[in-house]
């Protein structure tokens, strides 16, 4: 590794606009960890890179984790349809067709119900109309994962089940929340805390049953592209609205160390962790055609598998070499930075540019 380097992406990200940004990088027993700007943009308080951080989608892997080794039990089938679990959910020839794997790799056609549940937001990635009322709204508003899969089912399909591309959709993440919670008779947050983050041993991570971030973390910028100016702090947040899709909370440290074990078959065994890293075209949040597997995506086709995660005013990615050996996790504290083209689309912003090259000197080896 290179920490002068390093070192000076970090500071670049920060330059570019970004309040705060923290990274951790592991190459075997090499670890660099920094951290550049500040948590609070009213008092100037440093961010520091052992600070916790909502890390959004990079809750999936944890949930699909938690379902494998429910299939390695034999509680559950991968290809067993989902209405052998939780008939009244999705009920019918839909649930009939959607197996437990198209839930995990977003292949299910199952819409997302974020929209719905955020109206003002319209529907993802079309953002011309959108509008940021109704993150202050729905602040507080604690919603119940069925209620929220419901919004999401009675959606016009995004797909017929198993086909491709796949739609990412916390549709899909939720239910498994649920069928987590069917087979092991306890909540899929505490099931996967208990088999996940504590076999893990991940001091500093959890899913959260408050709207609090407890211990050292930064406040946290939402600008909705640019339509909240200047942008707003969300870190107090109820974090129903996304369940064991989206809620957890980590550090980057942690972070590293679970997808370290994850991809060395230490929370899965190697047959799941193949599952994990069989691929199908799915399309993302933004709108653009990426591999998706079972909780994973690569990068760099193929040699870097994590996740990135994002949330209202907080983000994070996490790669890992598929061997094991290099690692790196970054954290941001705001998010949609990017302003809107007439199109409606976010147009280019030198935060993006500077947290790519960010990645390229942290995954070069």
């Amino acid at each position: 590794m290179d920490p002068d380097a390093l070192n000076a992406a970090l500071e670049k990200v920060h330059h570019a606009g970004m309040p705060g940004v923290f990274a951790e990088v592991r190459d075997r027993d090499q670890v660099w960890r920094a951290a550049a700007g500040v948590a609070d943009i009213a008092t100037s308080r440093p961010v520091t890179a052992d600070m916790r951080h909502r890390v959004g989608s990079i809750s999936k892997p944890f949930t699909a984790a938690a379902v494998l080794q429910q299939i390695e039990s034999g509680q559950i089938g991968l290809d067993t349809p989902i209405s052998r679990y939780l008939p009244k959910l999705i009920p019918g020839e839909r649930g009939d067709a959607i197996t437990v794997r198209m839930l995990i790799n977003h292949t299910s056609g199952l819409a997302e119900y974020l929209p719905h549940a955020y109206p003002s937001l319209k529907a993802f990635p079309v953002l011309a109309e959108t509008s940021p009322r109704s993150l202050d709204d729905h602040r507080f508003t604690r919603f119940h994962p069925a209620e929220l899969i419901e919004m999401g089912v009675a959606a016009p399909a995004a797909g017929r089940p198993g086909g491709t591309p796949g739609l990412y959709s916390n549709t899909n993440y939720l239910l498994l929340g649920q069928l987590l919670e069917h087979v092991t008779g306890t909540t899929a947050e505490k099931y996967i805390t208990q088999n996940v983050i504590e076999r893990a041993g991940l001091q500093d991570t959890e899913l959260p049953d408050s709207s609090q971030v407890n211990g050292p973390h930064s406040q946290l910028y939402e600008a909705w592209f640019g339509m909240i100016d200047p942008p707003r702090d969300y870190s107090v947040y109820d974090m129903s609205w996304v369940g064991p899709a989206g809620s957890l909370i980590s550090t980057v440290a942690d972070l590293n160390r679970f997808f370290g074990l994850l991809l060395t078959g230490e929370i899965v065994n190697q047959s799941s962790l193949a599952q994990m890293q069989r691929t199908v075209p799915v399309i993302s949040q933004e709108g653009r055609i990426i591999d998706y597997g079972l909780g994973l995506h690569p990068m760099e086709a193929g040699a870097f598998w994590g996740h990135g995660g994002t949330v209202w005013g907080a983000g994070a990615l996490s790669m890992t070499s598929a061997d094991g050996n290099r690692q790196m996790s970054v954290a941001v504290n705001l998010q949609r930075w990017n302003r809107l083209a007439p199109s409606g689309r976010p147009q280019p912003h030198p935060i993006d540019d500077a947290l790519a090259a960010l990645y390229r000197v942290a995954m070069q080896r």
